[in-house]
């Protein structure tokens, strides 16, 4: 049962079924994994009930984001060992406010100062933390791609297909999704390796995405996608990593 089931209806069911939405894309041959702001904003500093994570980090998703950073090592240990791009967005603002544009008019406690440049909150948690050999990069809207370079790296690399993690489902991803679709690329997003601080908006966004602009998939089917890639996809484009000397962790 999808895990938005309990949200429909049964006339959206119908209505969406007789539209003809939900048919599976399927993937690409070419994948990049891009992690949507997986900070400390967003998850906090431990994995703990929202309501007692909030106190400190008021953006806060709780335990559910641990889980999700949980699954997402997983993936990205996939995604290391098949040697495909990974991306990385964070976000910050001037402490002055005069580049957070529209975010100044949609929240009561605008100036807490969490999300000012330099504050922890906006580094990418340490469990999974980019290597050197990563693209990161700071954003100031909830697309990776709007007013950011991600779409040129993605033409240089010759990706087709992102793979889409992070938070928040109704935020940032969804909004990546669609800006990802309408680039014409795959868009694929392993359903544990996302996640939002409002379920009812995590499962409903989930569905969006699944009907008109991706697939949700399962986390298992991703790594096995990802089990049947060449190694060697990206040879020559991204740099040579040194293997690490046994038993080193």
């Amino acid at each position: 049962m999808p895990i938005w089931d309990d949200v429909l209806t049964d006339l959206d069911r119908t209505v969406y079924e007789r539209a003809g939405w939900g048919k599976p894309a399927g993937y690409g041959k070419r994948p990049a994994l891009l992690i949507v702001d997986v900070i400390y904003n967003f998850v906090g500093d431990k994995p703990e009930p929202i309501l007692e994570s909030i106190k400190k980090w008021r953006y806060s998703c709780g335990e559910v984001g641990w889980e999700g950073v949980y699954a997402l090592q997983h993936l990205i240990a996939k995604a290391r060992q098949k040697r495909i791009p990974l991306f990385y967005t964070t976000w910050e603002r001037r402490a002055d406010l005069l580049d957070n544009g529209a975010w100044n008019r949609k929240n009561f406690r605008v100036d807490d100062p969490i999300d000012v440049q330099g504050h922890k909150g906006n580094q990418i948690v340490a469990e999974v933390a980019p290597h050197p050999e990563d693209i990161a990069f700071v954003k100031k809207k909830p697309s990776a791609f709007f007013g950011t370079p991600l779409a040129s790296y993605l033409i240089d690399m010759k990706v087709d297909t992102i793979i889409l993690a992070g938070t928040t489902t109704s935020g940032c991803i969804r909004a990546t999704a669609v800006d990802g679709f309408s680039y014409n690329y795959y868009v694929v997003v392993p359903e544990e390796c996302a996640w939002d601080r409002g379920q009812v908006s995590h499962k409903i966004n989930l569905f969006d995405i699944q009907e008109k602009y991706g697939d949700v998939r399962k986390l298992d089917d991703v790594m096995r996608y990802l089990d049947g890639l060449d190694d060697d996809l990206y040879a020559g484009i991204l740099p040579k990593v040194e293997a690490a000397p046994a038993g080193a962790d």
